[in-house]
């Protein structure tokens, strides 16, 4: 990582690095997409069709259906399309009625139940934004009343009256298309090819078998085999079917959105689903539209309706145009909003009802291992195509003897029926290899492993939306990491104030402030928020509600002897400027009772400040701000910020009547900017989160840079940055380790890229300066995280390659725009995903190692028994247990490793690095040819260990048949062990805190031992006394020996081989080290 550069810039041909971000699909092979984020549909569909696979509906399950995403596409525009007819349509009716003179009468209000209007009613008004049906009910007050509910405080919150409304009116759902049943997954593993064509050879085997032997004898091997197919067939669906139920539960809490309604005069948050008509609901910048309704009041209300319209058009709202939908977000501004419908009255509720929606998704990793799996199985298929052709060539030229030494095949002599029964035994062993070589099993072991990490991740506070994020946070090299609510507790109070020109302590003392400062203060207070207070019954206590910030001035305001609801009345807003991060201020006018109108302005102290050129003494008087005032203040703001005070300024402009705009004007009117009296600066504590200076040092120990990128002061941000541990020290402090966002913004793109690597806290940053960050340090060859809150950060969370979106405080837009949700919005959090990420590739890697040791062991024991005997040991039904062990137990076994401490001692995982390292060639290839060996050894050598050479040839070769099948199936238990832990000596530690890995490796040797005689019989095998099973079970203890002695490179192959022979006989008495 020297001279400054990521430690992947080594990959020139990373589409992440380097200048651009588009796919360089002539340089990249089908399996080369390290960020399917934003791959196009042509990307995806190459590397399906470059795949060997045997069945299509199961290996790509859990990716994006193309088909399906494409005729979800049809019936979102087939929708918007027949909403804008009719909506053009009642245009047209309209305008013909104005040019005849002779306008149809409304609807009247039809009653239904308690309330004086249906529900068709209301949902034809809004859909069609039928502005003469909303003046017949009277407009906005008489609809209020109709539906019985109080424009200012809502509907009543008792149960009775909710139940009713849900009744009457709808509850805020819509019927989702069922998940797919379970017979549905139990079709797709039928439709493995491989599977059908066991299941005819079993067919054609049975009856063959049944002709020639009877049904008593002749059923054996079809019916085995059969039976394998089926329970292999049976245990895939169960897993299959489980994995996606746990995919729907999650999408259930993607679209449980949290918001505030006012019900009874205060603000409540509910989940979207508990809407009900006659709701009144607050909007801010961000927030998704719950139902279909109509404002009451706004301010530079904007609306994006792209989701419905499918035009990206911003629609300013107000009383000419108050008809909202359902599902829009809010762009701009803030105001309230009436419910009129809900659920399937809605248009957003009939597109939903419409579309299933597809929870499967390409990752990185499944492509790369579709890739793997493709390799692996073009040589499994050529290893079976070469072993039927040795088979059958060996059988139809009379080189393959029975069990009692006689030819099986002897031209003219053998009947038809026999010589078909044995090419189907051979044709069905080479289809069995086939089974056991394609490894379908690795892609969907990241899938599987992904559903236990999203699940488990939950309970870390984490909400995964989409699956590759979970893969590539383990791959992150950097976080780029808000700082309030994230590395701080976002519980702000106001501990310090500057008011006429000098330090208030306590900063609510109001007997050092005389009453025209203070009622101009508590004016602001109330009028400039988007936050609320309410006062309930009796001696409980003030409910406030809002943004930190918000919730931390109103506090102080009520400290000042506000009563917030008689200072709303007593003024009116006019027209507001809502909160903007660019310009870090928000305004309004009011206009008094007096008919005066004042403009109050809140925000960035130091922004504030320079706008103002008076401030108010303690006499009431204004005073010029003179050079040295300035500096005072600023002291003041510096002060405060090294502190890690969040400094905020409040100031205000009266206006003469004649200046302010009317009526008509008042949208286009800029609210002034300039020529302020400032009247406070106060500063705001909002302490560090506990345990945050360790989460930021272990991600420093993991190879993990974090920065902060904040709007707060540059003093603000470095306080808060060496008391979390971002920054070391003081002498860290200087540019470009800590600079300003409109510094990095006049930068060229040259030097953008130059200094990006070195930043570690950014202050006064805009939402463009983050985006701006992210994209140079993706081009510097980063994985960037990036955490963010804001409707502006939506960009920058869409660029980065993780997009880390605040549960508590994130906007609705920002939520869809990010990879994961931190639903606790705690740094911690953040960190645990880190770990989860990296825990998903080791996870990955552990099957690899596994499942490639089973296919090495099992071809090569296969083609070299084959080749030199013309039979071979593992039989198809023993070859489908193994697959079974192989591709569905020992992935769910593997795939659910919980991570580990060690995972953070690593450096982050290069998204080009291979998937296979060298430490797992090593334990993979030794432990196969070990495995191999000590199999070749029994097939080869098995009588005379079993001194069974005076036995009848027929139960010898069955009995030695058995003991290499166990044998095998043992040492794949035992490695299973192996692979939990590749790069460690101690292979055993913590195993006991996976119940599930420990339930299935008991599962799999009670179904090997307990109903041996079952298999047995089934599978033609010599039934063997138990105390037999202690030579598989020794030759699996070796192999954990393998795995150890490999490691520390001190043993040989030959040691290895007298170590088994010695220790058959006290096997059990044995610990590994």
């Amino acid at each position: 990582m020297s001279g400054g550069g990521s430690p992947y810039q080594k990959h020139r041909k990373d589409v992440e690095s380097g200048g651009g971000y588009e796919e360089h699909g002539s340089v990249c092979g089908p399996f080369d997409i390290v960020r399917t984020k934003s791959a196009s549909l042509d990307r995806l569909k190459k590397w399906r069709k470059a795949a060997l696979v045997l069945n299509a509906s199961r290996r790509f399950r859990y990716t994006l259906d193309l088909k399906k995403e494409e005729e979800k596409k049809k019936i979102i525009s087939k929708i918007r399309f027949h909403s804008e007819v009719i909506r053009a349509a009642n245009i047209f009716i309209e305008g013909a009625e104005k040019q005849d003179g002779t306008p149809k009468a409304p609807p009247s209000p039809i009653p239904i139940g308690d309330y004086y209007v249906r529900p068709e009613q209301l949902a034809t008004m809004t859909r069609d934004h039928d502005d003469a049906t909303l003046r017949n009910f009277g407009g906005i007050t008489g609809l209020a009343e109709k539906l019985k509910t109080n424009l200012d405080k809502g509907i009543h919150e008792d149960e009775s009256n909710i139940l009713d409304r849900k009744n009457v009116f709808g509850s805020n759902t819509y019927p989702r298309k069922k998940g797919r049943s379970f017979w549905m997954f139990l079709l797709d593993a039928c439709r493995d090819t491989t599977l059908i064509i066991l299941m005819v050879a079993a067919v054609a085997s049975l009856a063959l078998g049944i002709k020639t032997e009877g049904i008593k004898e002749g059923w054996y091997d079809g019916g085995s085999i059969a039976l394998a197919v089926i329970i292999v067939i049976i245990v895939t669906a169960i897993s299959d079917y489980k994995q996606s139920l746990q995919f729907q539960n999650l999408n259930e809490e993607k679209h449980n959105i949290q918001l505030e309604v006012i019900r009874g005069g205060r603000r409540v948050k509910i989940s979207i689903f508990d809407i009900v008509v006659g709701d009144v609901i607050p909007l801010k910048i961000g927030d998704q539209v719950p139902a279909d309704g109509v404002l009451i009041s706004g301010h530079s209300l904007a609306i994006d309706e792209s989701s419905m319209t499918g035009e990206s058009k911003i629609v300013r709202k107000d009383h000419k145009s108050p008809f909202l939908m359902s599902g829009c977000k809010v762009a701009d501004g803030y105001g309230t909003m009436l419910a009129t419908s809900v659920g399937i009255n809605t248009e957003w509720g009939l597109l939903m009802a419409s579309i299933s929606e597809d929870n499967g998704e390409e990752t990185p990793l499944q492509v790369r291992l579709n890739g793997v799996a493709t390799f692996i199985g073009i040589v499994g298929l050529v290893v079976a195509v070469s072993v039927l052709i040795v088979l059958l060539a060996r059988y139809f030229t009379g080189h393959t003897e029975d069990a009692e030494g006689k030819v099986q095949f002897i031209a003219g002599k053998t009947r038809v029926g026999d010589a078909v029964d044995g090419a189907i035994k051979i044709f069905t062993v080479a289809v069995t290899i086939v089974v056991v070589a394609v490894p379908e099993g690795l892609p969907l072991a990241v899938t599987l492993t992904l559903a236990y990490s999203m699940r488990k991740m939950m309970s870390d506070k984490a909400l995964v939306r989409r699956l590759s994020a979970c893969e590539t946070m383990g791959s992150a090299t950097t976080i780029c990491s808000d700082k309030t609510g994230t590395l701080t507790l976002n519980k702000m109070t106001v501990v310090e104030a500057y008011i006429c020109g000098k330090k208030i302590d306590p900063p609510n003392n109001t007997s050092e402030l005389p009453s025209g400062i203070v009622s101009l203060l508590i004016e602001s207070v109330a009028q400039n928020t988007t936050g609320s207070v309410f006062l309930p019954e009796g001696d409980r206590d003030v409910e406030i509600s809002g943004s930190p910030t918000e919730k931390a001035i109103l506090q102080w305001g009520l400290n000042l002897g506000m009563n917030f609801e008689a200072v709303r009345s007593e003024s009116s807003i006019i027209h507001a400027f809502p909160f903007n991060s660019e310009k870090k201020r928000g305004g309004v006018a009011v206009k008094r009772s007096d008919s005066e109108v004042h403009v109050h302005w809140k925000g960035a102290a130091e922004i504030v400040l320079a706008a103002c050129t008076r401030y108010m003494d303690t006499n009431e008087q204004l005073v010029p701000m003179d050079e040295r005032k300035v500096e005072y203040f600023k002291k003041a703001i510096e002060d405060m910020a090294r502190e890690s005070l969040r400094c905020v300024a409040i100031a205000y402009r009266p206006l003469k009547g004649e200046t302010v705009p009317t009526d008509e004007e008042l949208t286009k009117w800029e609210l002034p900017e300039g020529d302020l009296v400032l009247l406070a600066i106060v500063g705001l504590k909002d302490p560090c989160r506990p345990g945050v200076r360790q989460a930021v040092q272990l991600c420093i120990k993991a190879g993990v840079k974090v920065r902060m990128v904040t709007g707060d002061n540059l003093q603000t941000a470095k306080a808060i940055a060496l008391e979390c541990g971002i920054l070391g020290s003081n002498a860290d402090t200087t540019e470009p380790n800590l600079i300003e966002g409109k510094s990095f913004r006049a930068m060229s793109d040259a030097q953008r890229l130059e200094v990006a690597e070195r930043i570690s806290v950014m202050g006064r940053s805009s939402p463009n300066d983050k985006l701006l960050l992210v994209q140079a340090l993706r081009k510097r060859g980063h994985v960037v995280a990036v955490t963010g809150d804001g409707t502006n950060d939506a960009p920058a969370l869409h660029e980065a390659d993780i997009g880390l979106s605040m549960g508590i405080q994130g906007t609705e837009v920002a939520k869809e725009s990010s990879d994961i949700i931190i639903l606790d919005d705690n740094f911690a959090s953040v960190v645990k995903v880190v770990r989860w990420g990296r825990s998903v590739y080791a996870n990955i890697q552990k099957f690899i190692q596994f499942q490639l040791t089973v296919n090495v062991a099992a071809l090569i024991i296969n083609v070299v028994a084959a080749v030199s005997s013309g039979d071979v040991p593992l039989n198809a039904v023993q070859l489908l247990w193994v697959n079974l062990i192989m591709d569905t137990l020992g992935a769910l076994a593997l795939a659910t490793e919980p991570p580990t401490d060690h995972l953070m001692d690593r450096l982050p995982v290069g998204r080009r690095e291979p998937l296979i390292t060298n430490i797992m060639w090593r334990n993979l290839l030794i432990q196969a040819l070990y495995q191999a060996s000590v199999l070749l050894v029994l097939n080869f050598r098995g009588r005379e260990i079993l001194h069974s050479q005076r036995d009848p040839n027929e139960h010898a070769i069955k009995e030695k048949n058995t003991l290499i099948f166990n044998a095998f199936v043992f040492a794949q238990i035992f490695n299973e062990f192996n692979a939990r832990k590749p790069d460690e000596m101690n292979v055993f530690k913590g195993v006991t805190k996976n119940r599930l890995f420990m339930g299935i490796v008991g599962l799999t040797v009670v179904l090997q031992v307990r109903f041996k005689r079952a298999l047995d019989s089934l599978s033609q095998n010599q039934i063997v006394s138990i105390s037999l099973l202690c030579i598989p079970g020794c030759n699996s203890h070796v192999s954990w020996k393998v795995h150890l002695n490999c490691k520390a490179q001190l043993a040989t192959m030959a040691g290895l081989y007298c170590n088994w022979v010695h220790q058959v006989s006290f096997v059990f008495k044995i610990t590994p080290e």
